[in-house]
């Protein structure tokens, strides 16, 4: 009974406060920093897609005539 009452009486709101907000702040930096690196990739992803479709359409538009 002692330990539980132990257990109960360590856990502080204030810790898990000040803990939640480190982590929020940890996860927009984070993002602040990486936030570039993937919209670059987005960038490119879409950019090479839409190349991708071209050529083919190309080659059925080429096929389809000759």
């Amino acid at each position: 009974m002692d330990k539980d009452i132990r257990r109960i009486s360590a856990w502080n709101p204030s810790r898990t406060v000040k803990r939640r907000a480190r982590i929020r702040f940890d996860l927009r930096k984070w993002i602040g920093r990486r936030g570039r690196s993937v919209q670059d990739h987005v960038l490119h992803g879409a950019a090479y897609g839409l190349g991708s479709g071209a050529v083919s359409l190309v080659v059925v538009w080429v096929q389809s005539r000759f």
